[in-house]
């Protein structure tokens, strides 16, 4: 669900001017109040996503911005829509924004690193929807250790140092009391344990690089420069920890046809003086093919024909923009001797009545620039 009826401040608890580290604490905060994991208050998962989604706008110092200057009617022009969260446990969320943290004793199993991808799609893929294959290169599961890291048919003795916690810790005193410093232990380097053979496919890491081709489905409507998020689908995590993400960034190829500004797509027809002063069908191009328009006679050149729900979809919405298309009227460059004789007798015979525009043209005209 959209928070587009809450103020993200107002939902985080912060001033409009608080920093990164301020909007930071008081999402960890709130996450550890709200999160399934912890909470049975009623709503509570409902909060927890709201506040999930306005830290990912306001951490984010291009979102914020928008946010900032338009709204939430800002974030949706450009596209933004929140991310879907599992809201697996409290630690993946954490790794998940915060990188690795250490929950209890033990360092909690390493999230793997994301992947970054750039596809490129044509505008009429773009208005359509398209199922795009992507190569990446992403760490796996070493298949003779599966993931452990340690060769078939040795031993793993537990960490003496750290009794298998993967945790030390020191204590300093001063004249203000003892202080306790927990920290990853040396020895086994927070893993509890000391591997004397490591495996020998993947040197003791536990995951192999892997090229492989991946169906990246680009929803219809989608702007250029958006990214789409593959969840799971990166380098693999330490064993317990989960996969990366890969994020593809989307670039929509130019086309010569048409402008796109939002969902409305712009375009330009040509006619004639002669098809502008008696009158035309012609065909135009729009994101659905070919359509005829019947230009009556006196059409005038900065006109603008308006196709209903003939631009982009809305993305992840409903309906779709406008195409607008502008009249051109071309004025012949070179003219024979014979053509310039008709056209001088054509003024001769002209008025002001011949010029006289329609009732309501100039209303029309603030229209079209409107």
């Amino acid at each position: 669900m959209s928070t587009t009826e809450h103020d993200y401040y107002e939902l985080l608890g912060v001033r409009r001017g608080a920093d990164e580290q301020e909007i930071k604490k008081a999402f960890r905060r709130l996450a550890r109040q709200l999160h399934p994991d912890v909470s049975d208050e009623p709503g509570a998962e409902e909060r927890f996503r709201e506040v999930t989604e306005a830290y990912e706008v306001l951490s984010n110092a291009e979102t914020r911005r928008l946010y900032d200057r338009f709204g939430h009617a800002g974030l949706r022009n450009r596209g933004f829509t929140p991310s879907q969260f599992d809201l697996g446990s409290l630690g993946d969320l954490f790794s998940a924004f915060f990188g690795d943290e250490v929950f209890g004793g033990r360092s909690a199993a390493a999230r793997g690193g994301d992947v970054g991808a750039e596809i490129a799609i044509d505008l009429a893929e773009a208005a359509t929807g398209v199922t795009v294959e992507v190569e990446v290169q992403a760490a796996v599961p070493c298949g003779t250790c599966r993931g452990d890291g340690v060769q078939p048919g040795t031993i793993v003795h537990g960490c003496a140092q750290c009794g298998g916690s993967g945790r030390v810790q020191q204590v300093s005193r001063s004249m203000f009391g003892e202080f306790v410093r927990t920290s990853a232990c040396p020895s086994c380097g927070g893993t509890g344990r000391i591997v004397e053979h490591p495996c020998e496919s993947c040197g003791g890491a536990g995951r192999v690089l892997e090229e492989r081709a991946i169906q990246v489905q680009v929803p219809a409507g989608i702007h250029d420069g958006q990214r789409i998020r593959l969840t799971g689908e990166g380098h693999a995590g330490s064993p317990g920890g989960r996969a990366g993400d890969v994020y593809v960034l989307v670039r929509v190829r130019d086309d010569e046809r048409f402008v796109r500004e939002g969902n409305d797509i712009f375009s330009q027809v040509d006619l004639t003086i002669v098809q502008a002063s008696l009158g035309a069908k012609l065909q135009v191009d729009t994101l659905d093919g070919p359509v005829e328009l019947d230009f009556a006679a006196g059409t005038q050149a900065g006109e603008v024909r308006v196709l209903r729900g003939r631009g982009m979809p809305v993305l992840q919405g409903f309906g779709r923009g406008d195409h607008r298309v502008l009249v051109n009227v071309l004025v012949p460059h070179r003219l024979t001797d014979e053509q310039r004789g008709l056209l001088k007798q054509f003024e001769q015979a002209s008025d002001a009545e011949t010029y006289k525009p329609d009732e309501g043209f100039f209303d029309k005209l603030r229209s079209a620039f409107r």
